[in-house]
């Protein structure tokens, strides 16, 4: 598999018993909730877009390609890239697979907008962002 961009940041997670559906699965919103918990722990080891900063991210597209059925108990680890960076938005990619198997279970995408929360409007990518995407 080929993912595209720079590796920028890799979380390791326990799925809970409580994001299972009646299918005995992990439920598809669980997914989007894992890219998006490592998405906000890489920003802030970045010390981006924290409560209270005068800019930070939004998402304007996300997806998500489930590959795989994730089960409890399991502890996943996703990996984040950086693509392609515009003016104000950041292209990035996840992978979550098992952490003791490396088994592919889903494959994401988020662009980031980078959003001036005082005016409501798009900000500059901050270039510690920049720095990180692929060329």
């Amino acid at each position: 598999m080929s993912v595209p961009g720079n590796l920028v940041s890799t979380l390791s997670m326990a799925l809970r018993w409580g994001d299972m559906d009646a299918y005995g699965h992990a439920n598809n919103t669980v997914y989007f909730r894992f890219f998006e918990e490592a998405r906000i722990t890489w920003l802030a080891s970045l010390s981006l877009g924290a409560e209270g900063d005068p800019t930070g991210p939004v998402i304007i597209t996300t997806s998500a390609t489930f590959l795989k059925e994730l089960n409890h108990p399991a502890t996943v680890e996703v990996r984040t890239y950086a693509d392609r960076a515009g003016n104000t938005s950041l292209d990035t990619y996840h992978t979550l697979t098992d952490a003791d198997t490396g088994d592919l279970y889903a494959e994401g995408y988020a662009k980031i907008v980078w959003f001036d929360r005082e005016s409501r409007t798009s900000a500059p990518l901050p270039d510690a962002l920049r720095a990180l995407a692929a060329s």
